[in-house]
């Protein structure tokens, strides 16, 4: 089973820890003999609420800007199996790949890994009272994508599900990409 552990380091960036070889091999990133990934938290692309209300549709913001959750079931690519890349909706950096999503029933697109750890980083999110989840969010802008959750048991590489809002992502088919 795979937990995820993370950490502020001194530096202002976060040490991901994963409990299982095999989750930390499959997700990628930097990892040392404990299995362990620091990211920098610094975004890259940085606007001004104004900036990003003039990019981002009403929806797209609440979302994307004020880590809100579209409804289940809903969203564009809950159910798609296109082969392609999704990138971010907000500043178009590539998240995931249509190889790691899989069916998990929950209403929301669900992947078992990041196209890469430093494409995304993690927060804490204790929003939900006696609930506490891992937040995920885009590393280039900074913007709410979903939670990631461990130990779920549906049959993937990582045990780990990146539950994230369709709403935050644009698929670009594989044919588009080449």
């Amino acid at each position: 089973r795979a937990a995820i552990r993370y950490r502020r380091n001194a530096d202002k960036s976060l040490a991901v820890s994963l409990n299982t070889e095999h989750a930390a091999h499959a997700i990628g990133g930097n990892m040392d003999h404990e299995h362990t990934a620091t990211y920098d938290l610094q975004p890259h692309l940085v606007l001004t609420p104004e900036q990003w209300h003039e990019r981002l549709s009403d929806e797209e913001y609440y979302v994307l800007r004020e880590a809100g959750t579209e409804a289940p079931f809903v969203g564009e690519y809950t159910d798609t199996t296109t082969e392609g890349v999704y990138r971010c909706r907000a500043c178009g950096a590539e998240l995931f790949r249509s190889t790691q999503k899989f069916h998990s029933s929950c209403g929301w697109p669900s992947f078992y890994a990041p196209l890469a750890e430093d494409r995304v980083r993690y927060l804490n999110d204790e929003s939900l009272p006696g609930r506490p989840r891992t937040e995920v969010r885009c590393a280039q802008c900074d913007s709410h994508l979903g939670h990631v959750f461990a130990g779920e048991g549906f049959d993937t590489p990582t045990d780990l599900r990146y539950c994230i809002n369709s709403i935050c992502l644009d698929l670009v088919p594989t044919d588009e990409t080449t």
